[in-house]
């Protein structure tokens, strides 16, 4: 398309499934990207020293809060701009991009700050000794600079994927994951004549990638589908833009900051059986990781694919969309389910586990994976009433999960049952959170259809 063009909305023609996958597919690509770069850097810093790779560890928790602050803002521009680009309203579009990169760059200078001021108390409370919070501070303080170059192709990406290119986000995340994993090990060991920075070699390796990848994003948004513009920058615009996405994104970050406190919750409830629990535990968590990156992809696609078509008035696509996700939620995850239960013995076998942890992972992954069929359910919803300009529904049924039912019912059942009630309540809360969300899902749904056909009867009846 050229500069300033008029690209129709891809995603409210064609096949259904066919849309859903060409923006499911290179999104779970880019998070295998992202994995395979946290596992790479992780095994160069263990070169250097197991005291460097700990010091990197305790940062893990602020990474990821700062993560998770990056995707809340760019689902709730995704969401905005997909509805606003469905109805075909272009200037809209370009008034919100323009405004998302000024509040990503508004929350990374804030990011910075507080980051910088709390280095010492933050991670003194997360556990840091006076051997490794010197490290971790030549680790912050780069990365806390380079915050900027993370949100800011969050954002781009998300608009993207609004519009229904997928390929490129994939592109630029797989980009920023190899150029990573390339110059890593150049600055962490000091090869090709550079010199050898160790832990903050990890960290510029990381800045750098990202102010690459975050250049062909703002290029790929700004000349390629010229979808910003600076015209509109008066207070009481950027003050609506910000409203309308924080709408969406201020419940999803609740949503995402939950998830790891729930997992500390259960880890803690899980360690009081012994350190082979915690092994089995965590490698039927890594495995099971991987295997939901599909079920995630798929609702991160719901987003774009519903927000589109809803705000092109294609109510018939939203429906059968989000019924054809919940048909590959139940294909997919009882696949999975059989997979881990057959090969779950090989594979704690291939991971060396002792009998101890051997136990605790196959009782996992034999009783989990039945209820990742609901938990696609949840995760279809979540995107979808995102989409739908219904935020709070989705913090619901994210919260229905983890708060509601997965961490008090594991401390009940683990009390009357040992460890397998822990896993137990595992499956309940999906299969709880799927059933949730597709209630409330037919319910909104049924609500906006009757509210949309009554606006359609009001416009007919004042043409007549």
């Amino acid at each position: 398309m050229k500069p300033g063009g008029s690209r129709r909305a891809l995603l409210t023609e064609g096949p259904i499934g066919k849309n859903i996958f060409s923006l499911m597919i290179p999104m779970a690509l880019g998070m295998i990207a992202i994995v395979t770069n946290n596992v790479a850097g992780a095994f160069f810093i263990a070169r250097v020293s197991t005291e460097q790779l700990a010091a990197v560890s305790f940062t893990f928790p602020v990474s990821f809060v700062v993560g998770v602050i990056a995707m809340a803002l760019g689902t709730g521009t995704s969401s905005v701009v997909s509805r606003l680009f469905g109805s075909g309203n272009r200037d809209d579009v370009r008034r919100i991009t323009g405004h998302a990169m000024l509040l990503a760059v508004a929350c990374a200078i804030g990011v910075l700050i507080v980051g910088l001021l709390t280095i010492d108390p933050l991670f003194r409370l997360l556990g840091a000794d006076e051997t490794t919070l010197p490290m971790i501070h030549r680790y912050m303080r780069i990365y806390y600079w380079g915050g900027v170059f993370m949100v800011a192709p969050m954002i781009a990406n998300s608009v993207l994927r609004a519009l229904g290119d997928a390929r490129r986000p994939a592109m630029i995340m797989t980009t920023s994951a190899v150029l990573n994993i390339l110059i890593d090990p150049v600055l962490i060991f000091g090869l090709f004549g550079f010199p050898r920075m160790e832990i903050e070699g990890a960290a510029l390796g990381g800045v750098i990638a990202n102010a690459v990848t975050m250049c062909a994003s703002i290029y790929f948004v700004m000349y390629g589908e010229n979808l910003v513009s600076f015209r509109n920058f008066r207070s009481e615009l950027i003050g609506d833009s910000w409203r309308r996405i924080l709408h969406v994104g201020l419940p999803s970050l609740t949503s995402g900051l939950v998830a790891p406190v729930t997992t500390a919750f259960i880890t803690s409830q899980v360690a009081r059986y012994g350190h082979g629990a915690v092994a089995g535990f965590g490698m039927a968590a890594r495995v099971e990781g991987l295997t939901l990156m599909a079920l995630m992809a798929l609702s991160a696609a719901m987003t774009p694919f519903t927000g589109q078509n809803f705000g092109a008035g294609r109510l018939d696509r939203v429906r059968k969309g989000v019924r054809f996700a919940y048909r590959f939620s139940l294909i997919y995850g009882a696949c999975v389910a059989v997979v881990m239960f057959l090969a779950g013995d090989l594979l704690t076998r291939l991971f060396g586990l002792e009998p101890e942890a051997r136990s605790a992972a196959l009782m996992q992954m034999h009783i989990v994976p039945f209820s990742y069929m609901a938990f696609g359910i949840s995760m279809t919803v979540n995107g979808a009433l995102n989409a739908l300009g219904k935020p709070m529904a989705a913090m619901f049924v994210s919260l229905s999960r983890t708060i509601a039912v997965y961490a008090p019912l594991a401390w009940l059942l683990s009390q009357l049952f040992g460890l397998v009630g822990i896993f137990v309540a595992a499956a309940t809360a999906n299969v709880v959170a799927g059933g949730v969300g597709a209630a409330w899902f037919r319910m909104a749904f049924n609500q906006m259809l009757a509210d949309f056909k009554s606006r359609s009867a009001a416009a007919g009846r004042q043409q007549a």
